[in-house]
């Protein structure tokens, strides 16, 4: 047998051992966070389009919530707006927020979009706005003193999720399309707010009761303190890995939307690295995955 006759049946083999996945996810919703290098390199860019195409093309319905951070940072700049962050969330006044919008919906969203559709896609854009698809409130943050004490902060128009009006996302994904979310949400008060698009993925996962969360991130998954990736972690386990350090910073808002989903009828959440070449596909197809996955 040739070697190009062993390479095709190879290719063969790799596709019979993905469809035991492509079956149990078939006409499943899956909410991928985008974000990280997977949405600032230009061959990661496409990667990620390419396995959200696949995966709708095979059955299951992808949901993309994506943020925009660095790229605000730079367009607030360019606008003499200086950024400044209370425990890593970004204070947002009016002259700030107008910029978030800008370049959430209006740049990065469109970007996404166009990327999907380019290869194949068919691609809808809406922000929490659309539809009333994300109702939000001001969100207080929690800020310790040197004393040790907890202060509340206000750092602007910065919301959390009160609701998810899941029936634009049911109605996109009915009708064949993939939903891209920029994550500002509307208030109550008439005002537009920025929401941490971790946190509005677990939200959006919750509402549709979605098979799994996927974040994208810059990390293998969740390192314990050696820096050996935890492939798997239960939500009992966190509480503790939390309180000793082993997850802070920036890892803190993607686990609390992890048990978000969790606690709201989702599956299984995963954080994996978006700098791996089609993570994506490996963790949805694949019997080992890739990242961490947290499960009830």
């Amino acid at each position: 047998m040739g070697g190009e006759m062993e390479g095709a049946i190879s290719k063969a083999g790799v596709l019979i051992e993905a469809l035991p996945y492509i079956q149990s996810f078939h006409n499943k919703t899956v909410v991928v966070k985008y974000g990280g290098a997977a949405m600032a390199e230009e061959a990661l860019k496409k990667a990620v389009a390419l396995d959200v195409i696949l995966m709708r093309y095979v059955g299951i319905k992808p949901v993309l919530v994506h943020g925009g951070g660095p790229q605000i940072g730079i367009a607030m700049e360019k606008a003499g707006l200086e950024p400044r962050f209370v425990e890593g969330l970004r204070v947002t006044d009016e002259a700030t927020m107008a910029i978030v919008e800008m370049v959430l919906v209006g740049q990065i969203n469109q970007e996404i979009v166009a990327l999907l559709n380019d290869n194949g896609g068919r691609a809808v854009g809406l922000s929490g706005k659309d539809g009333g698809l994300l109702k939000a409130r001001r969100a207080l943050v929690s800020k310790r003193r040197e004393d040790g004490s907890i202060e509340e902060v206000d750092i602007g128009l910065v919301g959390e999720v009160v609701a998810v009006n899941a029936e634009v996302i049911r109605a996109l994904e009915e009708g064949g399309f993939i939903p891209v979310i920029a994550p500002t949400g509307i208030g109550e008060d008439g005002l537009t707010y920025n929401i941490n698009a971790d946190l509005a993925a677990g939200e959006i996962a919750a509402a549709l009761k979605a098979e799994k969360l996927v974040l994208l991130t810059d990390t293998d998954g969740i390192l314990d303190k050696g820096g050996t990736l935890i492939s798997t972690l239960g939500r009992k386990d966190i509480e503790g890995f939390i309180t000793d350090g082993t997850i802070s910073k920036g890892m803190l808002p993607k686990v609390q939307a992890c048990l978000r989903a969790l606690d709201g009828g989702v599956r299984k959440a995963h954080i994996i690295n978006g700098k791996v070449p089609h993570a994506l596909l490996l963790e949805i197809f694949t019997p080992e995955g890739v990242g961490t996955e947290i499960v009830n």
